[in-house]
């Protein structure tokens, strides 16, 4: 097959990349291997996957995970879709909680500014509860804090965690991939909630305003209860792509080769290769792939995107 990805060379620009827009991605990754030991310390295991887990009982294990909305608020506050940014906070956190093969529970949400609008609160919890709606999920409570001395004028920040349950012998983690497992993909609905630090950059080179840009993070929670029985592991694509996640959940001596023409991207995408290299695409977005799951064998429907070896 003849990569699409060639078709892009001619219109390149390379001035856009997320370290020159004033995000690394290797200084986050270094953050995570330092807090590694003073985490660990306290009995938690698993770090570094989508979501934590706690013993509740002899049979069941708590799992959980936090996150944030980001600099996607910046663009979408401007254009009057903070709404879509609440939807994306329930979500992106919902996602991470089903990696692991648990039932959502409930979801706090936190909300910070430099000044509370109550517009802009309402649109970004009301977003939030219709997700929760459709996932079972309780949105139990929250926090809203208005702190001019830490955000400038302006500016709005969203951050969340939800928490599930997952029985032990249900438990998803990845730890039985093998060689020759497929790896197959789903849809994202656009750019979702990570990399809109770069985004930006980019508009100020040239504007877009396609669905695909500012649509929220998709629900994979359907997805998730219908491959429970053949996925040795789910992947939730965030920050650091398709392979940068994917690689979270493999074990030891394992990589992942993808296809990476093996699915159409969102027209957002071709948008964007038009100012970023390929390679900062495949390591910053999740270039129209928002969910994989690793099994033993692909079915006659699903999309493969790569293998393991």
């Amino acid at each position: 097959m003849a990569s699409r990805r060639g078709s892009y060379t001619a219109a390149l620009s390379t001035e856009h990349s997320y370290d020159a827009a004033g995000v690394s991605l290797a200084t986050a990754g270094s953050i995570v291997e330092r807090l590694r030991a003073a985490v660990e310390s306290t009995g938690a295991t698993g770090f570094g996957a989508f979501a934590g887990l706690h013993p509740l009982d002899g049979d069941r294990l708590l799992a959980a995970s936090t996150d944030g909305v980001g600099t996607k608020l910046v663009l979408a506050r401007a254009r009057g879709r903070l709404r879509d940014c609440g939807a994306d906070l329930a979500a992106h956190c919902i996602n991470d909680v089903l990696t692991c093969g648990a039932r959502p529970l409930m979801l706090l949400d936190y909300v910070a500014a430099n000044e509370i609008r109550l517009d802009e609160v309402a649109a970004l919890v009301e977003g939030a509860a219709e997700v929760c709606r459709r996932a079972g999920v309780a949105l139990v409570g929250g926090e809203t804090a208005e702190l001019p001395g830490i955000y400038a004028p302006g500016e709005l920040d969203f951050a969340g965690t939800c928490i599930g349950v997952v029985a032990r012998a249900e438990l998803i983690d990845g730890s039985t991939i093998a060689a020759g497992d497929a790896v197959i993909g789903f849809a994202s609905a656009g750019v979702h909630a990570n990399g809109f630090t770069l985004v930006r950059s980019v508009l100020e080179t040239e504007d877009y305003d396609g669905d695909d840009l500012l649509a929220p993070t998709r629900l994979y929670l359907d997805t998730a209860r219908s491959l429970h029985e053949r996925a040795k592991a789910f992947v939730h694509v965030t920050g650091g792509g398709v392979l940068g996640n994917l690689e979270r959940v493999l074990p030891g001596g394992r990589s992942a080769e993808l296809d990476w023409d093996s699915w159409e991207r969102p027209a957002v995408f071709e948008w964007l290769a038009r100012h970023v290299e390929e390679d900062e695409l495949r390591r910053v977005f999740n270039l129209g792939i928002g969910w994989c799951a690793v099994v033993a064998e692909a079915g006659p429907d699903d999309t493969v995107i790569g293998c393991i070896s």
